[in-house]
């Protein structure tokens, strides 16, 4: 089953949390430090840490540490297979949708 695949629900957990999307949004722009990528999130550090580890676990950045500095960035592929995923869905209900317009249509 294509719905059936680990790596899809765990970038859906990733993006359910809006500090991880800021995180993925600021990223965007390219690698930042992860005090950079997480400044004014108004959480503490082990959330902070949590949230990194629920994105590294999904795929969606990879960190590179030297010495004490941390630098995150974005791997877009595990994005690319949950937009994959959800641009099938619009097609498949813009087509059902497409169906009930017109079986309405011909109500008239």
């Amino acid at each position: 089953m294509v719905n059936d695949v680990p790596a899809l629900d765990r970038s859906f957990v990733a993006l359910s949390h809006p500090i991880r999307r800021g995180i993925l949004e600021r990223l965007a722009a390219g690698p930042a430090t992860v005090g950079e990528a997480t400044r004014g999130f108004a959480v503490s550090k082990p959330a902070i840490s949590r949230h990194l580890r629920i994105l590294e676990d999904a795929g969606m950045i990879r960190r590179a540490v030297r010495g004490r500095t941390h630098r995150i960035s974005l791997r877009e592929r595990h994005l690319e297979d949950a937009t994959a995923w959800m641009e099938r869905q619009r097609g498949l209900w813009e087509r059902k949708l497409d169906v009930v317009a017109d079986y309405l249509g011909e109500e008239r």
